[in-house]
Order: C-alpha cells, then sequence, then structure tokens
C-alpha cells in the first residue's frame, strides 16, 4: 500500500521534501537534515523544540500551510507554551504530527546548527561626521530679573559656543530638558541631528553615543553599532531574515503580500522584530542563535541615537509598508527613489526615543539603497579605471564604469548560489560542505564541511557528520566536476563521468546524480548528491549574471574590465579561479578579481559617520543608468550561449594560460 505523504519546509534553513504523514516535526526535522533542539529527549517536558506553523498560501512552494495540518495541540503545549505563543501558532516539535502539507519557522533558540553569517566589518577609511553629534554646556541659572526658557537658554549657549542656529527640539528631548538642567546643576550634553534638532538631553558631560548601520538583506540581515564618537565599530552583529519563510527571493514576498490580506503588515511586523533583536543583542541584552557579536558589551539601548538603513527595494517598501505590487510588473516602479528621514519611534525601532532613521536611496525597483552602501563603500564613480562590482545575493546587482560613466543592472539569479532549489543545498551552518576537491582520476571527492576544521581525507568517514551543501560548495563542486571532465562544457554528465563510481541514476526522481558524501560520512542517513537538475539550476544562475556583465560592457563600449570585485557574504568565500572556470564572471587576470565582503553594509556604515556620504548617496541615484536587461537585444540568445561551461562561444584566454582550458 503506498504511503501517503505531505510537504513539509523548514525556515530559514530552506530544507523541504516530503514526509510520511503521521510523524513529529522533530522526526521530519531529521529526515530532511533540519536538527531541531529536543535536550530532553522528545518526553515533552523541555519546551525546546518550539516551532511556529505558518499560516497561508505560500506560491512559492507550492503549498497551502494551515495550523491542522499539525495534528490536535497535546497537554504538554498548554503548560510549556504561552497564551501569546499559541496565538502565534507556536507548537511544540515533539507534539505536532505532520498531517498535511506545512511551512514551518524555526526560531534560532531551536536550532540544533546555527547559520554562519559571514557580514564583518572592514577596515575602511571613512572621514568622521557623524549625522548625531554632542555638545556640552554649562548655563547660568535662571533669575527673576533674568527669566529665559530653558530651552531658549540652551539654544542661545549652543550658538555661542558652536555656532549652532536655528535649532528645534524633539518633544522627547524637551520633556527631560527641565530635569537634566537641574540635575546635573546646570550643565547638559545635547545630541544634535544634522545641526538641526536636539535629540536627546542628559545632565552633566555624557560621553555614551552611538549609532546603528543595517544592512536589511532578503535572506541575511548585518548590524554594525558604531562609536560616534570615534567612528569605532563596538559590535558586529547578524541574523537570517525572518522573511524566508515567504520564500527566499523578493518575488516571491510580494505575492505573499498579494495574495493574504494583512500579509505586507506582517513582513514588515518581522523585519521591524527583527531589527530590534539586533538592537537587543547591541546592548548586551540577548546573544547566541544565528547571529554573530564580535565584541561582547553592555550599553543602554536609548544610547543609540542615529540609525542608518541599507535596503533591496523590495526590502525597503515592505518595511515602510509601501505597496510593492508595482515592483513585481513592468515597469517595476518604486515608491520613492529619493533617500528618506524618519523617526526610530513611529516606525517601532527601539532606540532613542528622538532617534532618527537614515535610508539611503533606491536607484530602480530592483536595484536599491544596498547597491548606493556598495558605491559608496567601493567608489567605482571616483576612479579612472572601469570597475565591475557584483554583489551576489538572493538577487545579484551589477554596477559597472568610473567617473566619466556609470551603469547597473539586476539580474536573477536564484536563491541556487545560496543552497535554496538544490537537492542536498541548504544554508552556511554547520555541517554544510564549504569546500570540495574533486580527483580527475579517481573522482574521490575531499571536502570540508562548516563547523569542522579537518578536510574528510583527514577524518574517519562518522566524523563528518555532513548535511548538506552550502552556495560556496556548490559552486566549487561544479567547478571541479568540469576540471575533472565529469560534466561537459553543456552541462551534462560525460561519457567519462558516467563510468564514475560515483555516477548514478535516481529511480525516483529519474535525475543522474554524483554522490558527494556517502551515508555513513553524514547525519542524515543519506548519500548526498548534486543532480543533473541542481547543475541546470547553478548554470542558468551564473548564466544570468555573466549576461548581465556582457551586455553592460557592451553599453560601456569595452572588451575587457581593469578590475572585478565581488561583494556580499557568498562573494566572501567564493573560489576566484572556479568563478571563472564556470563562466560566473567574464575572463580576466587572476589577480584583477577580488572579494570586499560586505560592501553595502561598510556604505551604509560610512553613511552613518559621515554626513557628506548621504549627500552623496542622493547624488549617486540620480547619477547611474539603469539597464533593464531583459530588454536589451538578443538578452535571451546571450543567456542561452552563457549556460554552457564558461561559454558556448566567448573565449576564455586567461583561464587557458592558467591550465584550464576544458
Amino acid at each position: 500500500m503506498e504511503q501517503h505523504t505531505a510537504m513539509v519546509i523548514f525556515q530559514p534553513s530552506g530544507r523541504r521534501g516530503r514526509v510520511p504523514v503521521g510523524i513529529t516535526l522533530v522526526e521530519a526535522s531529521r529526515l530532511l537534515g533540519v536538527d531541531i533542539e529536543a535536550p530532553c529527549g522528545e518526553h515533552q517536558v523541555c519546551g525546546k523544540c518550539r516551532v511556529r506553523i505558518e499560516s497561508g498560501v505560500f506560491e512559492k512552494f507550492g503549498v497551502h500551510s494551515i495550523a491542522e495540518n499539525a495534528g490536535p495541540r497535546g497537554d504538554a503545549e498548554g503548560t510549556l507554551l504561552t497564551v501569546e505563543e499559541k496565538r502565534q501558532g507556536y507548537r511544540l516539535g515533539c507534539i505536532a504530527k505532520v498531517q498535511g502539507d506545512l511551512l514551518i519557522y524555526v526560531p534560532e533558540s531551536s536550532r540544533a546548527g546555527k547559520q554562519v553569517v559571514s557580514k564583518a566589518a572592514r577596515d575602511i577609511d571613512i572621514k568622521l561626521d557623524p549625522g548625531v553629534k554632542q555638545y556640552t554646556v554649562r548655563l547660568d541659572p535662571p533669575t527673576l530679573e533674568e527669566g529665559m526658557a530653558d530651552f531658549e537658554r540652551v539654544c542661545k549657549s549652543l550658538e555661542a559656543e558652536y555656532g549652532l542656529s536655528s535649532l528645534t527640539i524633539d518633544i522627547y528631548a524637551l520633556r527631560s530638558l527641565a530635569g537634566s538642567l537641574r540635575s546635573g546643576d546646570w550643565e547638559i550634553t545635547v545630541s544634535v541631528w544634522m545641526d538641526k534638532e536636539i535629540i536627546r538631553v542628559r545632565p552633566g558631560r555624557e560621553c555614551s553615543s552611538y549609532g546603528l548601520a543595517i544592512d536589511i538583506g532578503t535572506t541575511t540581515i548585518a548590524g554594525y553599532l558604531c562609536d560616534l564618537a570615534t567612528g569605532q565599530v563596538v559590535n558586529t552583529l547578524s541574523m537570517m531574515n525572518p522573511q524566508v519563510k515567504y520564500g527566499e527571493d523578493v518575488v516571491s514576498r510580494i505575492s505573499y503580500h498579494m495574495g493574504n490580506p494583512g500579509g505586507l503588515a506582517r513582513m514588515s511586523r518581522e523585519i521591524i522584530e527583527a531589527v530590534n533583536g539586533l538592537i537587543d543583542m547591541a546592548a548586551g541584552k540577548e546573544s547566541g542563535g544565528d547571529e554573530a557579536l564580535e565584541n561582547e558589551s553592555v550599553i543602554n539601548g536609548e544610547d543609540i541615537v542615529d540609525v542608518a538603513i541599507c535596503s533591496n527595494t523590495a526590502m525597503n517598501h515592505i518595511l515602510l509598508q509601501l505597496d510593492p505590487e508595482p515592483l513585481g510588473s513592468i515597469p517595476f516602479t518604486p515608491a520613492i527613489h529619493h533617500s528618506l528621514n524618519l523617526k526610530c519611534r513611529d516606525l517601532g525601532i527601539d532606540v532613542h526615543p528622538g532617534a532618527n532613521v537614515f535610508f539611503l536611496p533606491s536607484i530602480a525597483g530592483y536595484v536599491g539603497g544596498d547597491t548606493v552602501g556598495v558605491m559608496l563603500a567601493e567608489i567605482p564613480h571616483l576612479q579612472k579605471q572601469v570597475q565591475l562590482i557584483i554583489d551576489i545575493g538572493t538577487n545579484g546587482e551589477l554596477v559597472m564604469g568610473n567617473s566619466e560613466k556609470l551603469i547597473c543592472s539586476s539580474c536573477a539569479t536564484g536563491p541556487a548560489l545560496e543552497g535554496a532549489q538544490i537537492e542536498f543545498g541548504m544554508r552556511a551552518a554547520p555541517g554544510a560542505i564549504e569546500r570540495v576537491k574533486v580527483d580527475p582520476v579517481t573522482h574521490e571527492v575531499d571536502y570540508k564541511v562548516i563547523g569542522r576544521n579537518a578536510w574528510k581525507s583527514y577524518s574517519a568517514p562518522e566524523e563528518m557528520k555532513t548535511r548538506g551543501i552550502c552556495g560556496s560548495g556548490i559552486l566549487d563542486v561544479v567547478a571541479e566536476l568540469v576540471l575533472a571532465g565529469i560534466v561537459a562544457k553543456s552541462g551534462a554528465f560525460s561519457p567519462k563521468g558516467r563510468e564514475s563510481d560515483r555516477f548514478r541514476k535516481n529511480d525516483q526522481s529519474g535525475f543522474a546524480e554524483f554522490v558527494l558524501a556517502w551515508a555513513e560520512e553524514t547525519s542524515i542517513g543519506a548519500d548526498i548528491v548534486i543532480n543533473q537538475k541542481d547543475i541546470r539550476q547553478i548554470q542558468m544562475a551564473k548564466a544570468s549574471i555573466y549576461t548581465g556583465c556582457k551586455l553592460m560592457m557592451r553599453h560601456m563600449g569595452i572588451t575587457s574590465l581593469d578590475s572585478i570585485k565581488i561583494a556580499g557574504a557568498f562573494g566572501t568565500h567564493v573560489d576566484r579561479h572556479l568563478a571563472r572556470v564556470i563562466g560566473l564572471i567574464p575572463d580576466c587576470p587572476l589577480d584583477a578579481v577580488s572579494s570586499v565582503g560586505n560592501a553595502a553594509g561598510d556604505g551604509c556604515r560610512a553613511a552613518l559617520l559621515n554626513r557628506e556620504k548621504r549627500v552623496e548617496a542622493d547624488k549617486l541615484w540620480r547619477r547611474v543608468t539603469y539597464i533593464e536587461l531583459t530588454m536589451e537585444e538578443n538578452f535571451q540568445d546571450e543567456l542561452v550561449a552563457a549556460t554552457q561551461f564558461p561559454h558556448m562561444k566567448d573565449e576564455f584566454p586567461y583561464l587557458e594560460e592558467d591550465g584550464a582550458d576544458n
């Protein structure tokens, strides 16, 4: 008798698959290599396996997830879950059972394998001129003869000592003014935003003043807590974007908004809650989980007096609850290009109540403030040499040019390069294969997993505990299979590859596949493979990037580039040589290619710490010309040609010089 199954999707790991109906969510997580915490051994006493059942139609995944599909609640859930958790759809994974299709969000506290997010701050040159500055003044107390009001008295002193004039004051600062003056014996420190508004008043000589730069990506969120007096990065923080459960790409999230009443407000609320989570971490109130906290320090959250945010255009719209539907269809028109200055309190961001948040401007529907941040950090508009900057994430943004001309575009890479839509793909968490080598003669596979320093060749099979493969590993393995002759230029398995002991055809899926890790090397009890469908996904993703680069070079009237910079967390781990092998980037000397890390976050930090960078940001979006690639002549033909490794017809002489001609 055929066993009944249901589709179960776990977020934010992105793992999915059909599992038998009737098993618990913890059992389902193990079958799919997710691993939910269950320290009590599923005896229903610890409550550590909390998960949230997401309700709605999720078109991206083809599932309709409802609470009833997790079965009835158990007695233990009545005591281990709060009333609010029940209202929000939380269940215990050891009790809830699969009764139908489910989309399940696993909070960081319940994840056994924590995502590794690479968002380190680089040491870049930023001239310190923050949007919020502190000034200390000592006043003469009022008398019956000289009874000037407190605010006017402060303004008079600030103008006399610092040249600040025509100041306004935030209502929260005004409420604290009288008390601060008198408790500080008529000496106060004020925080002034952009030489215009007093936003904070503290008694005495107050020194603590911080700003927070936040890069909101489709998949991850990074925060940089900076001392506004020195410009130093005090803490670097990161976490997964909780919106991944609505789909890995922005189109899926726009679709969720269109298909679910209240969906926009819900997604906005979740991103605000995530931002507040970063703030709690910055204040030392919270640590652990998906986030990375570089330096442990405890501050008062109200000491954060300025915030800068960069994001792609869709994330910007969703956070601000601007209707993103026009972004989903031609001509992809955003609600606003210009930068925004808003009060944090109006958005529910939990910093000082008088603090403002600066949103970097957007260029186009699919090129947002994160790309402006990249340009602020890498300054291609100030260079004579022609640069290509590729920010590889769930979407790919491209910037090309120099001081004379700048163009940009966006390419739909999809989430394949981040591990999604790959059979055994996963995000960069412990147990994920991150580096791969394939012997061209024996076809033996050597690999390294996140969380373990030793490669497989220096380990016993059972020590590897492999769970899947993340983006950098996927790129490695495809390139290595090409170099070994196992995969042909077309992307199909070659006759040589089909003779390998690791090659087989999957009877259930019908796809040809190559075994990367045998079951004895894994923690999921199954062979981990890369199949023909996976390779096609990588072909389409890399073809999209390469085609964008080529068409932009045609627009610039050039045939070569002076430098290529790969930005983003994925770019940090890209092997430059292997990127050329598969044709991810145009052919060029290897030393012309570099990784620039999270350049978007660096640019956002520059805007936080230098007010002229904010002015520069608004000039940049006007100066850059956006190219809609899909409307370019021969776009489809170029895309098809670019699916081959490294390309159907374009020559790669530098690659050939390196001995990698296939």
